[in-house]
Protein backbone atom coordinates (compact mmCIF):
# COMPACT_ATOMS: atom_id res chain seq x y z
CA UNK A 1 0.00 0.00 0.00
CA UNK A 2 1.62 3.61 -1.09
CA UNK A 3 1.34 5.66 2.48
CA UNK A 4 2.92 9.60 2.05
CA UNK A 5 6.83 9.33 2.71
CA UNK A 6 6.00 11.69 5.45
CA UNK A 7 4.08 10.10 7.49
CA UNK A 8 6.44 6.45 7.67
CA UNK A 9 7.74 5.90 11.21
CA UNK A 10 11.09 6.65 11.91
CA UNK A 11 11.97 3.27 12.60
CA UNK A 12 10.80 2.79 8.86
CA UNK A 13 13.75 0.82 6.95
CA UNK A 14 15.05 3.36 3.63
CA UNK A 15 17.15 2.14 0.70
CA UNK A 16 18.90 5.46 -1.16
CA UNK A 17 19.85 5.05 -4.42
CA UNK A 18 22.06 7.83 -6.01
CA UNK A 19 21.38 8.71 -9.42
CA UNK A 20 24.66 9.38 -11.54
CA UNK A 21 23.11 13.00 -12.51
CA UNK A 22 20.10 15.29 -11.53
CA UNK A 23 17.20 14.35 -13.12
CA UNK A 24 15.10 17.11 -14.61
CA UNK A 25 12.07 18.13 -12.97
CA UNK A 26 10.29 16.70 -16.15
CA UNK A 27 11.17 13.00 -15.13
CA UNK A 28 10.72 12.95 -11.85
CA UNK A 29 7.60 14.36 -12.39
CA UNK A 30 6.94 11.56 -15.23
CA UNK A 31 8.30 9.27 -12.79
CA UNK A 32 6.20 9.87 -9.48
CA UNK A 33 3.33 7.89 -10.72
CA UNK A 34 5.14 5.00 -10.97
CA UNK A 35 7.18 5.65 -8.06
CA UNK A 36 3.64 5.68 -6.16
CA UNK A 37 2.46 2.46 -8.60
CA UNK A 38 5.48 0.44 -7.09
CA UNK A 39 4.81 1.41 -3.87
CA UNK A 40 1.03 0.23 -4.02
CA UNK A 41 1.90 -3.12 -5.73
CA UNK A 42 4.90 -3.60 -3.57
CA UNK A 43 4.37 -7.19 -1.52
CA UNK A 44 6.04 -9.49 0.55
CA UNK A 45 4.88 -13.06 0.28
CA UNK A 46 1.35 -11.89 -1.09
CA UNK A 47 1.13 -9.70 2.29
CA UNK A 48 0.88 -5.87 0.89
CA UNK A 49 3.55 -3.44 2.23
CA UNK A 50 3.34 -0.11 3.98
CA UNK A 51 5.55 1.83 1.58
CA UNK A 52 6.71 4.51 0.08
CA UNK A 53 8.88 6.54 -3.07
CA UNK A 54 10.47 9.76 -3.42
CA UNK A 55 12.93 11.62 -5.43
CA UNK A 56 14.56 13.94 -3.44
CA UNK A 57 17.10 16.60 -3.99
CA UNK A 58 16.50 15.63 -8.02
CA UNK A 59 19.50 13.05 -7.32
CA UNK A 60 18.08 10.82 -5.03
CA UNK A 61 16.02 7.82 -5.45
CA UNK A 62 14.58 6.61 -1.81
CA UNK A 63 12.18 3.82 -0.90
CA UNK A 64 11.14 3.56 2.76
CA UNK A 65 9.12 0.85 4.37
CA UNK A 66 7.06 0.20 7.38
CA UNK A 67 8.20 -2.86 8.58
CA UNK A 68 5.82 -2.97 11.55
CA UNK A 69 2.88 -3.47 9.19
CA UNK A 70 5.30 -6.37 7.34
CA UNK A 71 8.70 -6.86 6.77
CA UNK A 72 10.51 -6.96 3.14
CA UNK A 73 11.78 -10.68 2.29
CA UNK A 74 14.07 -11.29 -0.22
CA UNK A 75 11.84 -11.86 -2.89
CA UNK A 76 10.58 -8.23 -1.96
CA UNK A 77 13.79 -6.39 -1.71
CA UNK A 78 14.91 -7.80 -5.11
CA UNK A 79 11.59 -6.59 -6.78
CA UNK A 80 12.75 -3.68 -5.99
CA UNK A 81 15.84 -3.54 -7.11
CA UNK A 82 14.31 -5.30 -10.58
CA UNK A 83 12.22 -1.67 -10.20
CA UNK A 84 15.08 0.55 -9.65
CA UNK A 85 16.57 -1.42 -12.96
CA UNK A 86 13.96 -0.81 -14.74
CA UNK A 87 14.40 3.09 -14.11
CA UNK A 88 17.59 3.30 -14.77
CA UNK A 89 16.61 1.94 -18.28
CA UNK A 90 13.69 4.38 -18.55
CA UNK A 91 15.48 7.31 -17.41
CA UNK A 92 19.03 6.41 -18.63
CA UNK A 93 20.69 6.94 -15.69
CA UNK A 94 22.83 4.91 -13.08
CA UNK A 95 20.92 4.52 -9.96
CA UNK A 96 22.56 1.01 -8.41
CA UNK A 97 26.64 2.15 -9.06
CA UNK A 98 28.04 3.01 -5.38
CA UNK A 99 31.59 4.21 -7.07
CA UNK A 100 30.95 7.74 -6.10
CA UNK A 101 29.64 9.93 -2.82
CA UNK A 102 27.59 13.06 -2.94
CA UNK A 103 28.93 16.44 -1.23
CA UNK A 104 26.61 19.71 -1.39
CA UNK A 105 29.45 22.39 -1.53
CA UNK A 106 28.48 25.92 -2.61
CA UNK A 107 24.91 24.95 -2.74
CA UNK A 108 25.58 22.40 -5.46
CA UNK A 109 25.75 18.91 -5.60
CA UNK A 110 29.12 17.17 -6.42
CA UNK A 111 29.32 13.50 -6.96
CA UNK A 112 33.34 12.24 -5.71
CA UNK A 113 35.14 9.01 -6.29
CA UNK A 114 37.42 8.14 -3.18
CA UNK A 115 40.87 9.47 -5.39
CA UNK A 116 38.83 12.99 -6.15
CA UNK A 117 37.55 12.91 -2.58
CA UNK A 118 40.99 13.16 -0.97
CA UNK A 119 42.24 15.50 -3.77
CA UNK A 120 39.45 18.01 -3.21
CA UNK A 121 40.58 17.72 0.57
CA UNK A 122 43.47 18.35 -0.07
CA UNK A 123 43.13 21.17 -2.07
CA UNK A 124 40.37 22.50 0.36
CA UNK A 125 37.09 22.07 -1.24
CA UNK A 126 36.00 20.07 0.84
CA UNK A 127 36.44 19.83 4.74
CA UNK A 128 35.13 18.46 7.88
CA UNK A 129 31.95 20.11 7.71
CA UNK A 130 31.01 19.68 3.90
CA UNK A 131 27.61 18.32 3.45
CA UNK A 132 28.02 14.55 2.86
CA UNK A 133 24.60 12.44 1.69
CA UNK A 134 25.82 8.95 3.45
CA UNK A 135 23.80 6.42 1.62
CA UNK A 136 24.36 3.46 3.79
CA UNK A 137 21.50 5.10 6.41
CA UNK A 138 18.69 2.77 7.09
CA UNK A 139 16.53 4.23 8.91
CA UNK A 140 13.90 7.00 8.11
CA UNK A 141 14.71 8.91 11.76
CA UNK A 142 18.68 8.61 10.50
CA UNK A 143 17.09 10.27 7.11
CA UNK A 144 15.27 12.87 8.50
CA UNK A 145 18.26 13.82 11.26
CA UNK A 146 21.65 12.70 9.67
CA UNK A 147 21.27 13.22 5.56
CA UNK A 148 23.19 15.17 4.94
CA UNK A 149 25.66 15.88 7.83
CA UNK A 150 28.81 17.14 7.87
CA UNK A 151 31.42 15.09 6.45
CA UNK A 152 33.55 14.54 9.63
CA UNK A 153 30.04 13.08 11.49
CA UNK A 154 30.08 9.97 9.24
CA UNK A 155 32.07 7.05 8.37
CA UNK A 156 34.53 9.71 6.51
CA UNK A 157 35.34 11.11 9.78
CA UNK A 158 38.81 9.26 8.71
CA UNK A 159 39.68 11.46 6.26
CA UNK A 160 39.77 14.36 8.69
CA UNK A 161 41.66 13.29 11.79
CA UNK A 162 44.49 15.45 12.60
CA UNK A 163 48.04 13.02 12.51
CA UNK A 164 49.14 12.70 16.04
Amino acid sequence: MNVAFDNLPARARVWIYQASRPLAEAEIIALLPQLAAFAEEWTSHGQQLAAAAQVLHRQFLVIGLDEAVAGASGCSIDASVRFVRELEQTLGVGLLEKSRMAFLTDGELRLLTRPELRAAITAGQVGPDTLYFNNTLTMKGELDAHWPAPAAQTWLASYFAKPG
